[in-house]
């Protein structure tokens, strides 16, 4: 990644560690002739007015730098809207699947990426359509994972759900998630979904508490269109991408999944492998 000019940050809200690096790190970028643009939280860490809108920050950046966990990444991961910008994300507590830089190594391996040493793992995104009436309504690019679920207490989501040309089943169940790869370490696995190696070409459909417990989650090929229909009445579910953003869907609504052309480039430490960050995060093997 030699050539970097430009350097956009994104920070986790309210979280003292990002305060305190915040200053420093705008100093040691600064010292080094870089201009940055900042997200409104980082900009108001380093005391440098209002920053920019989130959608607005990657403009014209060589790098993204994310302070925090893997929701910041997930927001960051949006809102670089597909553009091919290499996202270094920093690990600033809790679990950190995705955000594998320590912070206590931020200063050595920016510096291995300023000069083009770090690898690059190029994760593909999920594109959701919401058709409402026949007409597409919302469009969202997810990271790791679209989710219907219900939105009632103690009710089933009754969803009806299509691959490619093909009937699946009707789900009574508190929902359906479609995850990619990278997401099938996050609330997929939670419910039960298998873990993917981040390379394969695939999409996980995997049902939430199913009614029926022989419903179990299905691999799919990413060449693979979803389609899930809302048969529960309007108000009773909801879509939610990436665990946070999405809508209140109504009865008939049709949510249409299939893998984007986008992908979000990720700044990986140069010994650390997959099963390393399994190993870690999960705690396997420990005696």
């Amino acid at each position: 990644m030699p050539g970097i000019e430009t350097v956009g940050l994104f920070s986790k809200p309210n979280a003292v560690k990002a305060a305190e690096l915040v200053p420093e790190l705008v100093r040691w970028l600064e010292a080094r002739k870089l201009r940055l643009r900042l997200d409104p939280v980082t900009a108001e860490y380093a005391g440098r007015g209002p920053g920019l809108p989130p959608e607005q920050v990657a403009e014209g950046c060589d790098l993204i730098i994310v302070l925090g966990g893997d929701g910041t990444l997930l927001t960051a991961a949006r809102a670089v809207g597909g553009r091919d910008v290499p996202v270094f994300a920093v690990n600033l507590g809790g679990l950190g699947f995705l955000t594998t830089i320590p912070a206590d190594q931020i200063f050595t391996d920016l510096e291995a990426a300023l000069r083009g040493e770090l690898r690059i793992g190029r994760r593909r995104m999920l594109h959701c359509e919401l058709e409402r009436g026949g007409q597409t309504v919302s469009t969202y690019e997810a990271l790791n994972d679209v989710v219907v679920n219900k939105s009632q207490i103690a009710r089933m989501a009754d969803l009806e759900a299509h691959v490619d040309a093909h009937y699946v089943c009707d789900f009574k169940a508190d929902g359906l998630i479609v995850a990619t790869p990278t997401g099938s370490t996050a609330y997929s696995l939670s419910a039960g979904g298998p873990i993917v190696f981040p390379s394969v070409g695939c999409l996980c459909l995997t049902p939430i508490c199913p009614h029926t417990l022989t419903n179990r989650p299905v691999i799919l090929p990413d060449t693979s269109t979803i389609r899930i229909r809302v048969r529960s009445a309007d108000g009773e579910t909801f879509l939610t991408v990436d665990g946070q953003t999405g809508q209140p869907l109504r009865h008939d609504d049709l949510v249409i999944c299939r893998s984007s052309e986008h992908v979000v480039r990720l700044v990986r430490p140069p010994n650390q492998k997959f099963f390393d960050v399994l190993r870690a995060k999960l705690k396997w093997g420990e005696r």
